[in-house]
């Protein structure tokens, strides 16, 4: 077996490992609470394996790839010393992983969907469509911000946990003023930009970037950008609940 052979196998045994107290908890609520037998068991099975597929592959292309990719990008960006670049780069990268990211494709649709049927937007598919893009576009917006900020808080050493406590009284600021039907939804929207495409990049950046500027600790300084990336959109969110 080459090297990349064992690799791929290791990945599926830490898969199925990773998978295994989901499929303890179900198999036994199953058996022992309903008692029924499952229906198209084979469907299941097969619908199973292919998870364990999905996520061996995708952790593995991560590992080869992502991770790799953003760290080499944020070092050779500081070793150009363009300040400016490395801004826009941040930005362009957390906007254009946001707007793609799964998970906020799914919950822009749901909440046009309510907005729609709550009357706050007209009764038309051009206009659910419009507000979903509109949705998406303000959170990705934010993200991209987030990014900015977490290089320029790695760049000037700033504190994590005082940007943390600003953004969050920002929050506790902005919720009052805001409609009270977009609180909730601006709340959700700060756990969809920390899903499976957005993570690994911008984790790869900050720790590239902290690893490559002199008296920086990846360990201390390159965390924290997905804390930002987190708080931001649902500021970005309330705001635009005033005004819409």
């Amino acid at each position: 077996m080459t090297r990349t052979g064992r690799k791929i196998f290791q990945s599926i045994i830490e898969s199925i490992k990773d998978l295994l107290p989901i499929i303890i908890v179900v198999g036994f609520f199953q058996i022992f609470v309903i008692q029924k037998p499952l229906d198209d068991l084979l469907l299941i099975l097969e619908g199973l394996l292919l998870i364990i597929l999905g996520l061996t592959f995708f952790v593995f292309g991560l590992k080869i790839g992502f991770f790799p990719a953003g760290e080499n990008l944020a070092y050779n960006f500081v070793e150009r010393a363009s300040l400016s670049w490395l801004l826009i780069f941040g930005f362009a990268l957390g906007f254009g992983v946001t707007i793609a990211e799964p998970d906020l494709i799914v919950i822009s649709g749901e909440v046009a969907k309510a907005i729609q049927e709550s009357q706050i937007i007209e009764s038309t598919d051009e206009a659910r469509k419009s507000f979903q893009n509109m949705f998406r576009s303000i959170i990705a917006f934010c993200v991209g911000i987030s990014v900015i900020l977490g290089v320029l808080k790695i760049l000037k050493n700033w504190s994590t946990h005082s940007i943390i406590i600003i953004l969050y009284l920002l929050v506790i600021l902005l919720t009052p003023l805001a409609p009270e039907y977009i609180i909730g939804i601006a709340y959700d929207s700060g756990g969809v930009t920390t899903s499976a495409i957005t993570v690994p990049l911008i984790v790869a950046i900050g720790v590239g970037l902290a690893s490559s500027i002199r008296g920086r600790n990846p360990l201390v300084d390159g965390f924290g950008l997905i804390a930002i990336a987190s708080v931001v959109p649902i500021i970005g969110v309330l705001i635009f609940g005033m005004f819409l």
